[in-house]
């Protein structure tokens, strides 16, 4: 058995009978899905542990613009099958985060610009990062099938769907505490996605959280909340598997 199969594994819950989980419990059994995040895919181990090459630095980078491009197309699709304005007037802010707003005379060019500042830090171009040359077939696989997921499933799990973000802000600092000792070659200033991400995936998480424990109140919709989310950690496995796979990294 595989340490990716060992994982799910002992995550597996069992049927979906007895009582609903307290709100402590249920959020307890949701963070624990943690185990799968890919912080612990060795794509990930190679990265932050100052073992990748430019080469394949530049892969990651190029394809994983890839899935970020895809976010804010994700999140409107939450937005309309959502009939709750209260929600969408916060989830909205995510659509901004990435793809930048000029409003009342403050302008934020959005997360989307800051992935090509780093690729551009990287050594790559914004011609062949965004004509997409670089990506691999099974990215685009992995991507497309969440965001069909978020566009057909009802809006509460495309929202549960996006917890993954429980466990991103230590991906994103392992990244900005590693880097510039590993790769003094990469400009500073192209890690910005990474320090603006700390505090934006823990707005995201308070929303998404409370809808989750909101909406998912008995024990056969938190099992489901659950299944829902392993789904995600298993897209973006899915993801790092073809990088590594393409760029030589052993997964």
């Amino acid at each position: 058995m595989t340490m990716r199969a060992e994982i799910i594994k002992a995550s597996s819950i069992s049927p979906n009978t007895g009582t609903a989980w307290d709100d402590v419990t249920f959020e307890a059994k949701l963070r624990e899905q943690g185990q799968a995040y890919h912080i612990h895919h060795p794509l990930n181990k190679t990265l932050n542990g100052g073992n990748a090459s430019p080469a394949q630095i530049r892969g990651w980078v190029a394809n994983r613009f890839y899935y970020q491009i895809a976010i804010p197309i994700k999140d409107a699709a939450v937005l309309s099958n959502c009939p709750d304005g209260e929600v969408r007037r916060g989830w909205v802010q995510r659509i901004l985060d990435h793809d930048g707003f000029e409003l009342a005379g403050v302008k934020d060019a959005g997360g989307i610009e800051a992935w090509l500042r780093l690729a551009q830090a990287v050594g790559l171009s914004r011609e062949e990062v965004i004509d997409l040359r670089h990506v691999a077939p099974a990215v685009r696989f992995s991507v497309d099938a969440y965001v069909n997921f978020a566009r057909r499933a009802p809006w509460q799990e495309a929202v549960c769907s996006s917890l993954t973000e429980l466990f991103a802000p230590e991906i994103h600092k392992q990244r900005l505490a590693t880097w510039p000792a590993h790769y003094p070659w990469i400009d500073t200033d192209g890690l910005s996605y990474f320090r603006n991400r700390i505090s934006q995936a823990r707005r995201d998480v308070d929303q998404g959280l409370a809808i989750t424990l909101a909406h998912f109140n008995t024990r056969a919709l938190q099992e489901r909340a659950l299944d829902v989310l392993q789904f995600k950690l298993d897209i973006l496995w899915a993801l790092n598997d073809a990088i590594a796979l393409k760029y030589g990294i052993a997964s």
